[in-house]
């Protein structure tokens, strides 16, 4: 083992909290950082050696090879089990030494910050030792893993396992594992209590369907921010410099502005669906205003060619390069073995991966997307929507952001608070099939087409809530299937509702649909003051999701471009590219993801074809200084006229961005 400064040896065995005084370089803050690696193993009642094998040479091993800006590390996962010695929390069986004393050490003395990985109110082992704790569900049953906001988990475990953590082992932070998605709606004796004293209702709903089920959802999540404030503040009062994140809290499966002062915003995206995952999760974080990363999982939980579970560095690259368009930081989630042990011949994947975005990072980090596409996650529809406090079920968004990036259109995807005092900034706002909109926002939404803006309205329900502005009339009813979509000599089979319009004499019809005696207008467009409004009368995310069809597609954007035919950037020679407009530094930036391939349905892609060429017109009012190609700072020949920029990109085999100076 290398010299050890002696001070910092004496810190942590004494116990004593931080190294940054003792010789160790500086440590990055998580705003400051943008690559990170994340190990975890959820310790359970097999883990009888933790430590055995967590050696200096293991950790520095990682450093050296990805240079992490930080590492985290588990603590306590789901079963509720800590992987370290705990004089507060539930320890793992057994234990060789201290191996978070050595993390720490080690971590330290690189100047790579250390956060932990710790399920917060999934807590298997806390609510078998105190059935008071948990949650109960609408039939009087205790939860087995879903800790109550109620009744002294926070106070009596949580708060003073991370005080520990801080105080004692002198780490970096928290990501909390484990809480709004594993939040659920609490009828024990202490929540009934308070939701009746606060609201006055007496007759408890059991289901969505019964009378006062949206004020019962609405107190319970209301509970979580509350639960959340609380431990955040407690601990953040003893540790001021501790920095604290809840896993996915104001993130799509949050869909709601920042009510709680995370030090930063973070979730894993699905290991299923990462691309589709990402794409969205990226491009709702970028608006929320609090620094943010996002985590792929390095493996998938099929199994690929191969037999092989591990996926390739180009295909986490592609992951990353999702999350890297949208502004984000990055991190990769490996397994740790059962006795914290890290897989030290999985390292060089990452260590590959790492390189390909700290290659991107001084252009990419925090670059702000310039308003084009505006796709509305609205938080009011989205709540009403879901049938538990917390979700992820946005189907009805995922279709329609596919299509359209699918189409190259540069989306971002934004809720109602994103909007407030700057819709006037977005050429065009999608708004995909809600059943329901708050009043104040539907004017609002008027209003902007009003004054001049174009405005989508996607599925017959949420054209319904438009019924006096789109110069037709919604059907009360869904014709029967089967009913097609009619692009050009192909035809689309329809998923979901189709609730015909009835035009009147200031709707243009758009599209048409084929039934088997008779053909109806698929979508309309009408004028709104100085604005337009559009709307689709079949359900499309559900369509689109069901095969990617290009004819669907294609339809899509040609209603795009009929509402905003001349965008800042078109891009032509393949539909396998992602496209994102950004600034930073004063450069515009375009970003191009190659999406080729069968990413939404196989595990593990060992490569990705490459596309290309491709043609980018951008549209600017003076002539570029110059146009380079990025990361590999490539002069791109441009010609320039009529306000445009066309440039040749020759090959995009992951991710490229054209810089415009």
């Amino acid at each position: 083992m290398p010299n050890r400064p002696l001070l910092v040896v004496v810190l942590l065995a004494a116990g004593l909290g931080s190294v940054q005084a003792a010789e160790a370089p500086k440590r990055l803050t998580r705003a400051q950082s943008f690559l990170g690696i994340h190990y975890d193993f959820h310790a359970g009642k097999d883990c009888t050696e933790i430590g055995k094998n967590t050696t200096p040479a293991m950790i520095e091993n990682i450093i050296n090879q990805v240079h992490p800006d930080y590492i985290q590390i588990d603590c306590k996962g789901h079963p509720g089990l800590s992987s370290y010695p705990t004089k507060v929390g539930n320890q793992a069986p057994g234990f060789v030494g201290d191996p978070l004393r050595v993390w720490r050490q080690v971590t330290a003395e690189h100047g790579v910050a250390l956060y932990m990985h710790y399920s917060g109110v999934w807590d298997a082992q806390a609510v078998r030792m105190h059935p008071e704790w948990a949650a109960v569900d609408a039939a009087g049953k205790a939860s087995e893993k879903a800790t109550s906001f109620f009744n002294g988990y926070a106070d009596k475990l949580l708060i003073p396992q991370l005080r520990e953590l801080a105080g004692d082992y002198g780490v970096d932070g928290v990501w909390v594992d484990g809480e709004c998605w594993a939040s659920v709606p609490d009828y024990g004796k202490a929540s009934l209590d308070a939701f009746r004293q606060a609201t006055g209702i007496t007759d408890i709903p059991r289901k969505q369907q019964d009378p006062y089920w949206q004020e019962f959802i609405d107190f319970n999540r209301e509970q979580f921010r509350r639960y959340l404030r609380h431990y955040v503040a407690e601990v953040k009062k003893t540790n001021p410099g501790f920095q604290i994140c809840s896993n996915w809290a104001f993130t799509d499966h949050m869909a709601e502005p920042v009510s709680v002062p995370m030090d930063f915003l973070s979730g894993d995206y699905s290991p299923d669906d990462s691309v589709n995952s990402a794409r969205l999760s990226a491009r709702y974080l970028a608006e929320q205003g609090v620094n943010w990363d996002l985590m792929a999982w390095s493996f998938s939980r099929r199994t690929g060619a191969g037999n092989t579970t591990q996926k390739s560095a180009p295909q986490l690259s592609r992951e990353a390069a999702v999350v890297l368009a949208a502004g984000g930081g990055f991190q990769a989630y490996f397994k740790q073995k059962r006795d914290g042990s890290v897989f030290d011949e999985r390292v060089p994947v990452m260590a590959e991966v790492a390189k390909f975005c700290r290659a991107r990072q001084a252009i990419s980090h925090h670059a702000k997307a310039v308003p084009q596409v505006a796709l509305v996650l609205s938080t009011a529809g989205h709540y009403r929507k879901i049938n538990g406090l917390f979700s992820r079920d946005l189907n009805n968004v995922h279709g329609v952001l596919q299509a359209l990036l699918e189409g190259q259109q540069s989306v971002q995807v934004v809720g109602e608070h994103h909007l407030a005092g700057r819709m006037a900034d977005f050429p065009l706002i999608v708004v995909p099939e809600w059943a329901y909109l708050t009043p104040e926002f539907k004017t609002q939404l008027i209003g902007y087409a009003e004054a001049g803006g174009k405005l989508l309205l996607i599925g017959p329900d949420t054209a319904g809530l438009f019924p006096d502005k789109l110069g037709a009339t919604v059907a009360e009813k869904p014709v029967v299937p089967p009913m097609q979509l009619v692009q050009g000599d192909q035809v689309v089979p329809l998923r979901g509702q189709v609730r015909p319009f009835t035009l009147g004499p200031t709707a243009k019809p758009f599209g048409s649909l084929r039934a088997a005696d008779s053909t109806l207008p698929a979508a309309c467009v009408t004028a709104l003051g100085k604005g337009q409004i559009a709307a689709i009368c079949f359900t499309f995310s559900q369509t689109y999701l069901t095969g990617r069809n290009p004819a669907a597609r294609q339809f899509l954007v040609g209603l795009v471009r009929e509402l905003f035919p001349e965008p800042m950037v078109q891009v032509q020679g393949s539909a396998d590219v992602d496209v994102s407009v950004a600034r930073n530094h004063g450069k515009l930036l375009v970003h191009l993801v190659n999406t080729s391939g069968p990413h939404q349905t196989e595990p593990i892609l060992p490569t990705i074809t490459p596309i290309g060429p491709l043609t980018v017109t951008i549209r600017t009012a003076a002539r570029p200084a110059a146009v380079t190609l990025q990361p590999a700072n490539q002069p791109l020949p441009f010609e320039f006229g009529n306000g445009q920029v066309r440039v040749t990109v020759p090959k995009v085999e992951i991710h490229e961005i054209v810089v415009v100076e």
